[in-house]
């Protein structure tokens, strides 16, 4: 399913002296200089699999993840996702993936959740009788059935987390990533958050056996 081969990235930045003489001299000549987020990492993920991919902060954990959904390309090195080539970003490459970030949001704030999962029905192409069963399934493991058509807003964190993830799985992708998905989240929702992924996996599980 997933399959990383040397991978590498270089973000080239510049270091600026204080003050205002020092905004005048980064006019005319910045000093750069290279930081490496990834250094070769190679590593393969069977179909099936529920990986946690760990390490201090700056370790390029969500440089890592943004070049695998596509975000990002690689200074060097080779990846592919289900076949595809990442950051060529084909549609049918981005049809079968989902990623959620903990610290970015991708629902519309001042609108129900409900408005925002039939939005991504039209851009996913969803049909509609697979649309309502995987919302009924999502939202009925998750406990969220009653806040469906209350506007995010007024919703807890975990609450919206929790919305956000339902979005990111109506349209049954093959490959979900997660990028710190419980950060800010309590002690009960973590729990809450990781039992629903182990259901969800575990009912992939079956599907492929």
């Amino acid at each position: 399913m997933i399959e990383v081969k040397a991978l590498r990235k270089v973000y080239r930045t510049y270091e600026k002296e204080e003050g205002i003489i020092g905004s005048l001299k980064a006019l005319f000549k910045r000093e750069y200089r290279d930081v490496e987020a990834l250094r070769g990492i190679s590593f393969f993920i069977e179909e099936g699999e529920f990986v946690g991919y760990i390490g201090p902060n700056g370790a390029g954990k969500t440089t890592t993840l943004k070049i695998l959904s596509g975000i990002l390309y690689p200074t060097s090195g080779e990846a592919r996702v289900l076949g595809f080539i990442p950051w060529e970003r084909k549609e049918k490459f981005l049809k079968q993936i989902s990623f959620v970030m903990g610290q970015r949001q991708q629902l519309w704030w001042d609108l129900p959740a409900m408005e925002s999962f039939l939005l991504n029905k039209e851009i996913y192409e969803i049909p509609s009788n697979l649309f309502y069963k995987n919302l009924e399934e999502l939202s009925s493991l998750l406990s969220v059935e009653h806040l469906l058509k209350v506007p995010l807003r007024n919703l807890s964190l975990g609450e919206r987390m929790k919305m956000e993830l339902i979005a990111s799985l109506l349209h049954s992708p093959k490959v979900l990533f997660l990028d710190e998905p419980t950060i800010g989240l309590d002690v009960i929702a973590q729990k809450e958050m990781r039992d629903f992924l182990k259901n969800i996996i575990e009912s992939t599980k079956r599907r492929l056996s």
